[in-house]
């Protein structure tokens, strides 16, 4: 995700030992932190209108979700 400069919101999973993680930024996220449910993905999107870098930088957000989905529940199976 490298147009996101700051990446701020609310960010809480469930993890191992079933306890309750909350970050307010993304980059607070441990790469390995061993997530067993996905509570509330939330970044700080800035209101409308949006620049065309802006739209990016949402854009990237959806594929950084879609990819902790995946990496989430493929390996809960």
């Amino acid at each position: 995700m490298n147009l996101l400069q700051k990446k701020p919101g609310t960010f809480i999973f469930l993890v191992d030992g079933y306890s309750v993680q909350e970050f307010n930024d993304y980059d607070e996220v441990p790469q390995d932190l061993n997530i067993k449910e996905i509570i509330c993905f939330l970044p700080d999107i800035p209101p409308p209108p949006h620049t065309v870098q802006q739209h990016e930088e949402i854009h990237l957000w959806d594929l950084e979700f879609e990819r902790l989905m995946e990496k989430t529940y493929a390996t809960s199976n």
